[in-house]
């Protein structure tokens, strides 16, 4: 495979990602804060990844791995929140007390934002949930991100 069509894998992977993000959103799945700060990252691949395919050198497809690194990161993260392996932020979990100016009324409204707690899971699959999947297929990208900085340009590596 060579490097531009690593980079284009990878910074493909983050766009499916985020597409898939905001597909079951639009099914019904609002996402939480945490939900969101995963978001930017893979954003910031897509645009690393179209400026490493006009720019060659390593830097690039190295920030790309950082990015996917630090999505992957906030996934695990989120997963333990969800798994009450280790308290999140109090404006999004039950337990950080952040929603005590907010009424029973406030809450149950239908009308008006959704209050969508981090420390709740919405979906899974296969016992894991949208950040568990997130961070898993985000340390995969990483390693495709990686592998394309490793990777001269014009030249193909095979496995």
């Amino acid at each position: 495979m060579t490097r531009n069509l690593m980079i284009l894998l990878a910074a493909g992977g983050s766009a499916a990602l985020l597409g898939g993000a905001f597909f079951f959103q639009l099914i019904g799945y609002p996402p939480c804060a945490m939900c969101l700060w995963q978001r930017w990252p893979h954003a910031a691949t897509i645009v690393i990844g179209a400026m490493a395919l006009a720019i060659p050198g390593r830097v690039l497809p190295f920030l790309g791995a950082i990015a996917a690194a630090t999505t992957g990161g906030i996934g695990v993260y989120h997963t333990g929140v969800e798994r009450d392996w280790w308290e999140g932020p109090s404006s999004c979990t039950s337990a950080g007390g952040g929603l005590n100016g907010l009424s029973g009324a406030d809450l149950l409204a239908i009308e008006g934002p959704r209050v969508v707690m981090c420390d709740q899971v919405s979906w899974e699959f296969l016992t894991l949930s949208m950040a568990s999947w997130n961070a898993l297929l985000s340390f995969a990208l990483m390693a495709v991100w990686i592998i394309a900085a490793l990777t001269k340009a014009g030249s193909s590596r095979t496995a």
